[in-house]
């Protein structure tokens, strides 16, 4: 992976997860977090997964669009912050669909309460212990407890803060 483009860094680490956390603003205006399958993601970031319309989630998006998605793995964590929207276009659904989506809607592609929610992310954070990267987060943290100080933010691995649109 590339230090040298934190955008580039993000959506390589990104790529490789199937699933993550959406979280959303209820009613009430608590946030509401639930597991989502990955529909695709755009190497800027933009996520898109499928729901039903029926779902509570549309509602809270309609009313609160700004979204928080994160993903985790035991060494990566990232977490994408933008405004989701409701997306109908059945061309856009037919070229996702995905057959394992069909326990949730047994019309197929072409089932009515099938909807998408796309995420047009707007900032995006990763700490990433993989590889090399865990490797001198290890090293630092043995360095840190020889020495009886506590390990920086700053030490190991690898972190970074992306802006992902101007404005």
């Amino acid at each position: 992976m590339s230090d040298t483009n934190p955008q580039k860094h993000l959506y390589e680490l990104l790529k490789d997860f199937s699933t993550a956390m959406l979280v959303s603003n209820d009613q009430s205006g608590s946030m509401h977090a639930r597991p989502m399958a990955i529909a695709d993601l755009k190497p800027d970031a933009d996520a898109y997964f499928a729901t039903s319309i029926q779902s509570p989630k549309v509602a809270e998006i309609q009313n609160y669009p700004e979204v928080l998605v994160s993903f985790q793995s035991p060494t990566q964590f990232a977490s994408i912050l933008g405004t989701a929207t409701i997306v109908k276009d059945r061309a856009l659904i037919e070229k996702l669909w995905s057959e394992e989506w069909r326990v949730w809607f047994p019309g197929g592609k072409d089932d009515p309460d099938l909807v998408l929610i796309k995420v047009d992310a707007r900032e995006g954070e990763f700490w990433d212990n993989s590889g090399l990267h865990g490797l001198s987060y290890v090293f630092e943290g043995v360095k840190a407890v020889i020495k009886g100080e506590k390990l920086g933010n700053d030490k190991g691995g690898s972190h970074g803060k992306i802006r992902l649109v101007s404005g």
